[in-house]
């Protein structure tokens, strides 16, 4: 239904597809900043964040190691170049993740240790700023649609109608995508504050 209108008119087809694209890469960088967001238990992810200068240029972790959970409390990072080892423990120690990686002169384990209540509250807060900075991003994307189906009318490329059901049609999927982002981040709350 919703794509069958906007879509469906020449005016405003283009900017019905690069609204969409941006909207849904605005929920995609959001679900990554949740997947990257610590909760009581260790997860790769939680290393996302962390590049390294290697060889002249900045590189994710991911990209240069392998990098596990084997326990709910360890992560294990596993580099592909072993003279790597001092950089990557250097890298995650002071990468503001409160890890303390320990190096065995092989292999990394970063503990993972429990969050506390106080912890746990600060995450929900952060992810609440996260959400909100997301939902502003997807309402600025809103305006910029708004404004391009305006202008559209204003230039004689579509019908007064055909404007009306465009910016409800814009509406709509940002509500939708607000939505999406919402659910995600009651989900990952409810992760944070789960005492394990």
């Amino acid at each position: 239904m919703a794509q069958a209108t906007m879509a469906a008119i020449p005016g405003l087809r283009e900017t019905y597809s690069q609204l969409k694209a941006r909207m849904d890469k605005a929920v995609e960088d959001f679900r990554k900043a949740m997947a990257a967001t610590r909760t009581g238990r260790a997860s790769v992810h939680m290393l996302d964040s962390v590049t390294l200068d290697y060889y002249g240029s900045q590189m994710p972790l991911n990209q240069i190691a392998q990098v596990h959970a084997p326990e709910a409390q360890l992560i294990t990072v596993q580099p592909f170049d072993p003279t790597s080892l001092g950089a990557i423990e250097k890298a995650i120690r002071t990468g503001d993740l409160g890890l303390n990686p320990m190096n065995d002169g092989k292999i990394i384990r970063v503990p993972v240790p429990a969050l506390t209540e106080e912890r746990r509250k600060d995450m929900v807060k952060h992810l609440h700023k996260v959400l909100e900075e997301h939902r502003t991003a997807v309402r600025n994307i809103r305006r910029d649609g708004n404004d391009a189906i305006k202008k559209a009318m204003k230039d004689k490329k579509i019908t007064e109608d055909e404007e009306k059901r465009g910016l409800d049609e814009i509406q709509r999927l940002t509500d939708d995508e607000i939505k999406k982002m919402e659910e995600l981040s009651k989900g990952k709350e409810k992760e944070v504050m789960e005492i394990k």
